[in-house]
């Protein structure tokens, strides 16, 4: 399920929850939050960045241990490999 941002629209009629942004885990399926859960403030979904794979090293090792192979580009038409 992935997790959504959410905000007051009105800053001067909302409660310190939603003044800041607040997250919401919801099914893809749940129609978007329109107040807030605390005190019923009217609120808007933001857009954020998704978060993929936790480190490059992660993602090395889990190429690595799935039979890829990493190439590192030396030069021109030169390439050595790495794994």
């Amino acid at each position: 399920m992935p997790i959504y941002e959410y905000q007051a629209v009105s800053y001067d009629k909302s409660c310190d929850h939603c003044r800041e942004r607040f997250e919401c885990l919801r099914k893809l399926s749940d129609p978007p939050l329109e107040q807030c859960p605390e005190c019923g403030a009217p609120v808007t979904k933001l857009i954020s960045a998704p978060s993929v794979g936790s480190s490059q090293s992660g993602l090395d090792d889990r190429a690595k241990s799935a039979g890829f192979t990493k190439y590192k580009k030396l030069g021109k038409g030169e390439y050595e490999k790495q794994y």
